[in-house]
C-alpha cells in the first residue's frame, strides 16, 4: 500500500534527478557549448559596433551635403527671383519643413507676398458644410460668390475664394481691393481654417504649397482629396510648385505626378523637407515664372535631381 513515506521518497528522487540535471547541463556549457555562445555573443557585439559607426558616417555624410546644398544655395540663388511675386501656401503635413522653403524664396530675392497656413479643420469632412457657408458669407464685392464652383465641395469652394484674393487675377478681370483682402482673410483665420504667419502685402504671380505625407486617420482618403483640391484651385489662378516630402502613398506630390493633366501645368519636388530640396523648389519656380515649363524633381521615381535652366 503506498502511504506518505513513499511519497516522501518519491519526490526526493525527483529533486535529486533536478539537481544532477542542472549540474551536468551547467558543465555541458562550461565546455564548448559556453565557448560557442561567446564566440556568437562578440561576433555580434563587432558587427554591431561596425553598423554604429556606418550609421554615424553616413549621417556625418548627410549632413555635409546638406551643409554643401546650403552654401551652394548663396551662389545659386541669389538674383534668380528678384522682382517676382511669391505666396507661401503651408499644408498641415508640410509644417516642419516650410521655414526651409521660405529662406530659399528670400535668398533668391523673391518678394514673398505672405505665408498662410492651412488648418487640419480645413481639410476635415466634417466641416464640409461650414465651410460652403463660409465661402458665401466672406465673399466681397471683388471677390464675389458668384464666381466660385457650385458643386457644394466647402475644401474646393473655399479654395477658389482664398485663391482669388492671394494671387492675381486673370487679365481683365477687376483687382480686389486691399480692404476685401483683409476680410476675406480676416473671416478664415477667425473661424480657425488658416493662421497667416507673414503678413500679406497683395497679391501673388506664383505659390509655393509645402506638403508632406499622406494622412492616416480614418477619414485620410477624404483629407488628401481635400488637399488636392487646394492645389487645383490655386493652379487655376496663377504658377505653382509643391515642395512636398515623399512621393508615395497618395501625397500631394504622387497624385500630381500620376495625373497627366496636373502634371503639365504643377512642378513638384518630392525632397523640401531637406536643404536639397528647398533649393530645387526655388529652381523649380524660377523655370516656371521664365520659361513657363513644368517639371518632377528630388529623388523619386523618374524624377530628375535639379531643372536645367537657361544660362
Amino acid at each position: 500500500m503506498i502511504n506518505f513515506r513513499y511519497h516522501v521518497v518519491s519526490l526526493t528522487a525527483v529533486f535529486l534527478a533536478l539537481a544532477i540535471g542542472l549540474v551536468v547541463g551547467t558543465a555541458a556549457l562550461n565546455g564548448p557549448v559556453a565557448d560557442s555562445l561567446k564566440e556568437t555573443v562578440n561576433s555580434l557585439r563587432k558587427d554591431n559596433q561596425q553598423m554604429r559607426q556606418s550609421v554615424n558616417s553616413l549621417q556625418k555624410e548627410l549632413d555635409m551635403e546638406e551643409d554643401f546644398a546650403a552654401e551652394m544655395a548663396q551662389i545659386i540663388l541669389p538674383g534668380k527671383l528678384t522682382g517676382k511675386r511669391v505666396m507661401v501656401l503651408s499644408l498641415p503635413t508640410g509644417r516642419e519643413h516650410t521655414e526651409g522653403v521660405l529662406k530659399m524664396l528670400q535668398t533668391a530675392g523673391a518678394t514673398v507676398t505672405g505665408r498662410v497656413d492651412i488648418q487640419d479643420k480645413f481639410v476635415n469632412p466634417d466641416n464640409n458644410t461650414s465651410l460652403m457657408e463660409l465661402a458665401v458669407t466672406a465673399a466681397r464685392p471683388t471677390a464675389p460668390a458668384s464666381a466660385l464652383p457650385g458643386n457644394g465641395n466647402g475644401v474646393e469652394t473655399s479654395s477658389a475664394l482664398l485663391a482669388s484674393v492671394l494671387l492675381d487675377r486673370p487679365q481683365g478681370t477687376p483687382a480686389v481691393t486691399e480692404a476685401d483682402r483683409r476680410a476675406v482673410l480676416a473671416a478664415y483665420v477667425n473661424a480657425g481654417y488658416l493662421t497667416s504667419e507673414e503678413k500679406v502685402t497683395g497679391p501673388a504671380e506664383a505659390v509655393v504649397v509645402v506638403s508632406g505625407q499622406p494622412y492616416v486617420d480614418k477619414d485620410s482618403a477624404k483629407k488628401d482629396e481635400s488637399v488636392v483640391k487646394i492645389a487645383e484651385q490655386f493652379d487655376r489662378t496663377g504658377a505653382i510648385v509643391v515642395g512636398g516630402n515623399g512621393s508615395a502613398g497618395g501625397n500631394l506630390v504622387a497624385v500630381v505626378r500620376g495625373d497627366p493633366v496636373l502634371a503639365q501645368t504643377i512642378s513638384t519636388v518630392d525632397n523640401a523637407n531637406t536643404v536639397q530640396g528647398q533649393l530645387v523648389t526655388s529652381l523649380a519656380l524660377v523655370q516656371q515664372l521664365t520659361e513657363k515649363r513644368t517639371g518632377q524633381y528630388g529623388v523619386g521615381d523618374n524624377a530628375t535631381l535639379v531643372p536645367r535652366l537657361p544660362q
